[in-house]
């Protein structure tokens, strides 16, 4: 696994509790790194945008980003500003910030990114994510030049998912990992 590209693993709002797949991924490999927000509960994009530039700007090669959430909104906004290298990223469950579930305290993560990103990669969604809707995950997939995956019913794709290890995330990653 020498030649493994190092994975940053992005949470959204709250971080991925011990029982998310985001966290137990971590656990199981060493190249895998969280990026680490002043506050979980509190986001404020610009220190979330610094957070991850300066974990990108730290790994020893370009890493791939494994986002989920609000996680996804911000490595989509944060490839529009910065011209570090990035191997690919994984976007798991990408929320609706106009959507009535979206966290009032997170509304700072608008607007949308529009631009395609600089690196291959892929969206997941679910078609009973209640943060949002899967057209709206296909849309920002078409907008960031990104794979579109339907994930089928498997709610917000986090730890009340009863995703345990989500073997089927990983095969996901290896594929952006090829």
């Amino acid at each position: 696994m020498s030649n493994a590209h190092p994975v940053l693993i992005v949470p959204g709002f709250g971080n991925s509790g011990p029982d998310h797949w985001q966290s137990r991924w971590q656990a199981a490999e060493p190249r895998f790194r969280r990026v680490e927000q002043q506050s979980w509960e509190a986001p404020h994009y610009t220190d979330w945008r610094h957070a991850l530039e300066a974990a990108v700007a730290a790994a020893p090669s370009p890493p791939i980003l494994v986002a989920h959430s609000l996680g996804c909104l911000l490595v989509s906004r944060w490839a529009e500003e910065s011209r570090l290298p990035v191997q690919g990223a994984l976007l798991v469950a990408p929320p609706d910030p106009q959507g009535p579930a979206f966290p009032a305290e997170a509304r700072g993560f608008s607007p949308l990114a529009r631009s395609a990103l600089p690196f291959p990669s892929l969206v997941v969604a679910s078609r009973d994510d209640p943060y949002g809707h899967l057209i709206f995950a296909a849309q920002c997939a078409a907008l960031w030049g990104s794979r579109f995956v339907d994930a089928g019913y498997c709610g917000h794709i986090n730890a009340d998912s009863g995703l345990g290890d989500w073997p089927w995330g990983r095969e996901l990653l290896r594929s952006l990992e090829a």
